[in-house]
């Protein structure tokens, strides 16, 4: 438990390290709150601020139309990819690497 507490701190600290703010390519919903999320293949979870789960929400959105072999907006993927290896190095290494 403390543990988890730990960790839930440190991603606190380093998603408030770097001043957030949403890019300028971004045209998708800006959430409210944040949250936890899970890495789909390890399980890991990261706690993201609101910025950061919009983003997240994008680039998994737009991975998953990719994959199914649709049309999907490559540019502002690598975009979302690139935003988070910025401002969040450590949520992108859990999360999305």
């Amino acid at each position: 438990m403390e543990e988890k507490l730990l960790t839930e701190c440190k991603n606190i600290i380093m998603s408030t390290q770097t001043k957030q703010t949403p890019p300028k390519w971004f045209k998708g919903e800006i959430y409210k709150d944040g949250g936890i999320v899970r890495n789909r293949f390890s399980g890991e979870e990261y706690k993201l601020n609101n910025i950061e789960l919009s983003i997240y929400d994008f680039v998994m959105g737009a991975s998953m139309i990719a994959e199914m072999g649709l049309d999907t907006d490559i540019v502002n993927l690598r975009k979302g990819l690139d935003w988070f290896r910025k401002y969040n190095v450590k949520a992108y290494m859990v999360l999305l690497d």
